[in-house]
């Protein structure tokens, strides 16, 4: 069997811990692989199977992986009795969890040779076939722009010189690179969206896909929204409120985080349409929803003879159980890529994301239709 390591930047987290116990639960035939769209029974093949997957990853919290399983499994996120049950594989995971970067600490130049090393070393010792780093850390702030992201050969010449230069997201990215790794940028953060970064994947023939998973409201904007261009309905406004707990929502509070999350979530609505609409989406974090979050989306349109009509939804779901299936797809998706010779930004895959890398495309059935083809083209040159 094929195996692949999945490499989470944010190893402890929510969506990490819930996607390490996920896929062994779907190992161990205890559960099956529920809403992962690369299992659906008509998806192309070609790729890894779950089973496959190995699990590993960087963090600045040392909470063991069992006690955070054990923690989700209280706030109803994973079935209880499942830790127990799996707890050989969260520890197996957890041992391969490696301190990650905080800012203060080694130069970025260090700390990029470290990151990248933990990573080719994690490779080797299971003799993995292929390893894809992910990114489900916190969200950080837009980047502000500099003159050395425009180059490789500027931004290693800064860094060479103990500058501290790059967003933590894209220090990430630039060590996953350097071990030769593909690359998901799951968060709004700036992560490889640097041309430096860029220039480096095409350097090291690497993949890499984002960003902002696209897992509650936003997903049912991008279905709604092309209801409307279709029918010739005007859309006149769109406004939505977002009702975050849990970790994501304590980040977001942050009005500098928020922003990033913001921009992403209101791409989706005006690149349907093709116009701007008034309206925008509001974020507001509520400790006491814990792992839930909620939205409520109100639409007014215009229908013929200019006549005023509106639309409202609420979304209501756990944040960690709609993206640990996206990140198992993900993974499987961008390591099939890198083995067939991709290479560069994966814009097919932008079925999964708010602000897709790489296309314009925000449409969720067109998104899909790429994203099969190139699924098809993958298990195709299999063959």
């Amino acid at each position: 069997m094929r195996k692949v390591g999945v490499w989470f930047i944010g190893a402890r987290g929510s969506v990490a811990t819930t996607a390490t116990i996920g896929a062994a639960a779907v190992k161990a035939g205890v559960l099956p692989a529920q809403a992962c769209v690369t299992e659906s029974p008509d998806f192309p093949g070609g790729l890894v199977p779950i089973a496959g997957l190995l699990f590993g990853g960087h963090d600045i919290t040392e909470i063991p992986l069992r006690k955070r399983a054990e923690q989700l499994s209280k706030a109803g996120v994973v079935p209880a009795g499942l830790p127990g049950l799996l707890g050989q594989d969260l520890d197996a995971a957890d041992a391969e969890i490696r301190p990650g970067h905080a800012p203060g600490g080694d130069t970025q130049a260090a700390a990029a040779a470290r990151l990248a090393g933990d990573i080719a070393g994690f490779r080797d010792r299971h003799r993995l076939d292929r390893v894809v780093v992910v990114n489900v850390s916190s969200t950080e702030p837009p980047a502000t722009p500099r003159p050395e992201f425009q180059s490789l050969a500027d931004l290693e010449e800064r860094l060479d010189a103990g500058d501290d230069v790059l967003p933590t997201s894209s220090l990430y990215a630039y060590a996953a690179f350097r071990a030769g790794c593909g690359y998901v940028e799951f968060t709004p953060s700036p992560g490889p969206t640097l041309p430096a970064l860029a220039e480096l994947a095409e350097l090291r023939a690497v993949p890499y896909a984002g960003r902002d998973a696209k897992t509650g409201e936003t997903l049912v904007k991008s279905a709604l929204a092309p209801m409307f261009a279709q029918r010739s309905l005007r859309v006149r406004s769109w406004s939505g409120l977002n009702l975050l707990g849990g970790g994501d929502g304590a980040t977001l509070a942050d009005p500098a985080a928020r922003a990033s999350k913001t921009l992403s979530k209101d791409r989706a609505v005006t690149g349907i349409l093709g116009t701007p609409v008034e309206g925008e989406t509001h974020i507001d974090y509520v400790e006491d929803l814990g792992e839930w979050k909620t939205a409520w989306d109100h639409v007014t349109f215009e229908g013929f003879l200019g006549v005023r009509m509106s639309l409202q939804f609420t979304w209501q779901g756990c944040d960690s159980a709609l993206a640990a299936p996206l990140v198992l797809d993900l993974a499987r998706l961008v390591a099939r890529a890198h083995e067939r010779g991709r290479h560069g930004v994966l814009a097919d895959l932008g079925f999964f994301f708010k602000d897709p890398l790489g296309t314009d495309e925000h449409a969720l059935a067109a998104q899909y239709a790429r994203l099969r083809a190139f699924a098809e083209d993958l298990a195709t040159e299999a063959s």
